[in-house]
Order: C-alpha cells, then structure tokens, then sequence
C-alpha cells in the first residue's frame, strides 16, 4: 500500500507499507506533487534495477537500505532490519508493492 501525505501544507511524502502494516520505504520530502508523482513513476517500474537499491549497515549493527532514483539521488529510506536477510526480504517485498 502506497500511502501519500501532506507535510504541514508544505511538503509532500509518500510511505510503502506492507500488508502487515511495517513501513518498508518512507520517501524524501517533495515540494508539490507533480515531484511526488514521477517520483512514483519513476519506482514502479517492474524492471526496478537491483542497483537502485543502496544497502547499508547502521552503528548499532542494523540493516537498511536507500532507494535511488534514476540520477542517483536517494527517493526513500526503509526502517531498520535486525537481519541482511529481512533487509533482502523488505526489498523484494517493496518491489512486488510497487508493482501492482
């Protein structure tokens, strides 16, 4: 589920939820919603390239990642994942979300 919010009547932002309800992917904060949009468009490709998906490990020893867009700039982080397994699977998860 692709929820979109309104930020104080300022700034747009959208959330990937999965049908548990954990936040997979909280975007970056958009000035108006034509950015938001093709941002979604962009994302909702079903060859969504692996390489878009920019992995990483916090100070505590958690697991997250960064989804980049087409230019390289990041779209949206995920939550934390105590595993690199339930990272992978939040990722696969995220793409079947966003394809549909």
């Amino acid at each position: 589920m692709i929820e979109v919010k309104n930020k104080e009547d300022k700034f747009y932002q959208f959330v990937v939820k999965s049908a548990s309800g954990k936040i997979l992917l909280e975007s970056v904060e958009f000035p108006d919603t034509k950015s938001l949009e093709t941002t979604l468009n962009e994302i909702k490709d079903v060859n969504l390239p692996l390489k878009r998906f920019e992995r990483k490990t916090n100070f505590e020893g958690k697991f997250l990642f960064n989804l980049k867009n087409d230019h390289g700039s990041v779209v949206g982080s995920s939550g934390l994942y105590n595993s690199e397994a339930g990272m992978e699977n939040g990722i696969k998860n995220l793409k079947n979300i966003l394809i549909q």
